[in-house]
């Protein structure tokens, strides 16, 4: 799972993935993603020190874990 434009620095909020040479979280990125703003809102609107590959890395980073995720089927009762 690596990524070179995503770092985690346990100094750096307190070990969340970040944009590599920033203070920026993949979380924050992925919730702006998810009100709704495209990839050019975000860097205009909040974020112009990034690009668009560094906001592909961070959607490529979660689906990365999720990915590595495993799922265990929880059986039904009887």
């Amino acid at each position: 799972m690596t990524n070179d434009r995503i770092s985690v620095n346990p100094l750096i909020h307190f070990g969340k993935p970040c944009v590599s040479g920033t203070r920026i979280t993949v979380q924050n990125v992925l919730e702006l993603i998810n009100e709704g703003l495209a990839f050019p809102e975000i860097i205009e609107d909040y974020f112009p020190e990034l690009d668009t590959a560094d906001i592909q890395a961070c959607v490529q980073y979660a689906i990365n874990l999720v990915a590595a995720e495993d799922v265990f089927p929880i059986s039904q009762a009887a």
